[in-house]
């Protein structure tokens, strides 16, 4: 370290949903925040985001709840489909019943939309600076502060500094040096004109079969309409090359319904997305970092959490920065609170994922049974995801 004297209050590391989110929710409770991002620009790869009434509320509390609604869509239902044979398995209501249940909407809607909301709400506020092209290459830590050191050799100090730089992350390396874990999944992302779906309906639709799955919605305000597939890729584990391509989703989704392949048909997978996860940690602070978002609690797709509980996170984090002078007292609390929340979200979203792309016929069955049992206005298995974890900002918002 070549000096342990602050250049900055609090450094958060990483631009994107919860470090923005993580500076707003700190200078909500007084702290000056500069945040660091590697790109040249803000900006946010991926199209569709499903965000739960966990997510609302806490963009509620965060104030941006009002901008991000006016392009978000509002499901009326999530639905499971049978990709195989096209035949509905169960769905979820979305509606009054469930908004009255929980206080707040389950929405979906554009990822950049909601980057570039949380981006301006930084930059209308005096107390947070942000600063692109700047890419982390360690950070190390003395008794007196956190040093973190860039690839042009420049280098920042501060009492606090705030790992969100993802699930690659640099911060992270202070905790535990092991590389994420592939998952043997790749994803086909993209969005078409809602007009070329013929389709007249704004529900959430996810298409279960062996080996893979394509979930499927409305983003912008209803002008784009967001498709995702998912494929158990067979050849990556033959160690063939030509693993994740076009060709093997064809293969993997050869016998699913005509549905399905109308809208695989549409989806452009000239790109693949190789889906990665990390194991569980149950230590994210030291005595001058902390660790939010995938940097601390990467996790599978399949429960529709990463950025919620990012956006969790950064209001956690805030409140247990307000109520404890001593910054060792609030990383503790903010470790109590929100450790064993994200390891549940992590641990729970594998076998989920694993039951929604079984190939044994008598689990396919089981499963199908047991979703079309379910009545569309039980919401009693979700109450641990989405009901309130995360409380008021203290002191609230001026």
């Amino acid at each position: 370290m070549n000096s342990t004297q602050p250049t900055h209050d609090v450094l958060v590391l990483g631009g994107g949903i919860g470090g923005l989110a993580t500076a707003i929710a700190l200078a909500d409770v007084g702290r000056t925040v500069h945040l660091v991002e590697q790109a040249a620009e803000f900006g946010e790869i991926g199209a569709g985001l499903q965000l739960g009434p966990n997510a609302i509320r806490s963009l509620d509390r965060l104030g941006v709840w009002d901008e991000v609604k006016k392009t978000a869509v509002f499901p009326s239902a999530g639905i499971i489909m049978d990709a195989m044979t096209g035949e509905e398995l169960t769905r979820l209501d979305l509606g009054p019943a469930f908004i009255e249940h929980y206080g707040y909407p389950y929405v979906v809607a554009h990822r950049a939309d909601l980057h570039s909301i949380l981006v301006e709400a930084c930059r209308r506020r005096p107390e947070i600076t942000l600063e692109t092209n700047r890419r982390v290459v360690e950070v190390t830590e003395s008794a007196d502060a956190a040093a973190v050191t860039f690839a042009d050799g420049d280098q920042y100090v501060s009492k606090t500094v705030i790992g969100g730089d993802g699930i690659r992350s640099r911060t992270r390396l202070q905790f535990d040096d092991s590389e994420p874990k592939f998952t043997g999944q790749t994803a086909y992302r993209g969005t078409v004109p809602t007009e070329l779906v013929d389709l007249d309906s704004d529900d959430v639709i996810l298409w279960m079969g062996p080996n893979f799955h394509m979930i499927q919605y409305p983003v912008r305000a209803g002008e784009l309409y967001n498709q995702v597939a998912v494929i158990e890729s067979k050849w990556h584990a033959q160690g063939r090359e030509d693993w994740g391509t076009r060709a093997e989703l064809d293969e993997v989704t050869r016998d699913a319904c005509d549905e399905v392949k109308a809208s695989l048909a549409m989806l452009t997978s000239e790109q693949k997305w190789p889906i990665y996860d990390r194991d569980p940690m149950y230590s994210w602070s030291t005595e001058h970092t902390v660790l939010i978002g995938d940097a601390a609690h990467a996790m599978r797709q399949y429960l529709g959490q990463g950025a919620c509980q990012a956006l969790e996170d950064a209001l956690v984090l805030a409140q247990a920065v307000a109520r404890h002078p001593e910054q060792s007292a609030a990383f503790a609390e903010y470790e109590e609170r929100r450790v064993p929340r994200g390891t549940r979200c992590q641990e729970v979203s594998r076998p989920w994922g694993d039951l929604w792309h079984t190939e044994d016929p008598t689990l396919q069955l089981m499963r199908n049974k047991y979703f079309k049992m379910r009545a569309a206005d039980d919401y009693s298995e979700l109450d641990w995801l989405y009901n309130d974890h995360v409380g008021e900002l203290s002191p609230a918002r001026a």
